[in-house]
């Protein structure tokens, strides 16, 4: 972060989150010289994962080679500063807010800012199956779209939890031969399972009891085991606690919960914007950017528009 006396700043916006949303939200503001602080745990949600998928000009590039670019693009802007950290509280009203980071000491001034955009991300809630959260990002995957072209057209399972998995095991046969594994989540009327069929994908039943091996192996119950070039689940997300600390509307969706936003970005709390994954239930990095650029734009009008 440049060196400042925080007593003396009074920033037009704090941006809440500085991967790929956050990060296009403030390039807008930038853009219109606009003073813009910037606090990022480091932590972005695909971090994960070896390469991006679908977004133009940077397809397959790894997405801390990507982040890099975008944050040294973003901070040789003059009126830009960037903060490591983690925001702790948000107070205050529109035209006044104070941001404590979770770092700092007692005696530490807070960040304050006229406007806040929420771009913290989500947290996945994973399911709990030995040997999942270690694969997560490398060979379970929650986007086809993000990761179904690595897999270079090989053997697909897709892990039910609950009947949305239908979607995922429709939406799958063109990237790979495709299992549904029911694991006892639900099971298919005759219609899903006509639909299934016509996708030619295959349904195991029975529970699933871990994943093993130093590829990727799904062990059954029963002892049966199929070996996988990839397993795709359908997470639930929670939002990043400020969301739940500000009281932003939310919206509740099979995917989990997202902020409530009006089409401007603009949460239920006058002068709190959101964006990216946090205020949408399906993204990727494509669509956080796409999503950040708008939420920047909304802000600066803001600002200059007194909404």
């Amino acid at each position: 972060m440049r060196s400042m006396d925080r007593e003396q700043v009074m920033y037009d916006v704090a941006i809440v989150g500085g991967s790929y949303a956050g990060m296009a939200a403030g390039l807008q503001l930038a853009q219109a010289r606009r003073k813009v602080v910037v606090i990022d745990a480091g932590k972005p949600r695909n971090r994960f994962a070896a390469r991006a998928r679908g977004f133009l000009t940077q397809d397959g590039h790894a997405p801390d080679d990507i982040e890099k670019v975008g944050q040294a693009e973003l901070i040789q802007y003059p009126t830009v500063d960037w903060c490591p950290g983690n925001v702790a509280a948000v107070a205050g009203e529109n035209d006044n807010f104070t941001l404590t980071l979770a770092e700092s000491p007692a005696s530490a001034t807070p960040l304050r800012a006229r406007r806040v955009i929420l771009a913290a991300g989500v947290k996945d809630e994973l399911p709990s199956l030995p040997g999942l959260e270690e694969r997560w990002g490398k060979s379970v995957f929650h986007c086809p779209y993000c990761h179904g072209f690595d897999l270079e057209r090989g053997r697909i399972g897709v892990l039910a939890t609950s009947e949305a998995a239908m979607h995922l095991a429709l939406l799958l046969p063109d990237w790979g031969q495709t299992t549904l594994f029911l694991n006892d989540a639900f099971e298919p009327d005759r219609q899903q399972l006509e639909k299934l069929a016509k996708r030619d994908t295959h349904v195991e039943r029975g529970a699933v009891e871990r994943l093993t091996g130093d590829g990727l192996s799904l062990v059954m119950a029963d002892s049966r085991v199929f070996a996988l070039e990839g397993l795709f689940i359908v997470t639930q997300t929670a939002p990043n606690a400020l969301a739940l600390q500000l009281g932003c509307e939310l919206e509740v969706s099979p995917l989990g919960r997202t902020i409530k936003t009006s089409v401007a970005k603009a949460t239920s709390v006058p002068g709190i914007f959101a964006c990216g994954d946090i205020a949408m239930p399906v993204g990727n990095l494509a669509r956080a950017v796409s999503d950040g650029t708008l939420a920047g734009q909304a802000a600066h009008h803001s600002l200059v528009f007194d909404l």
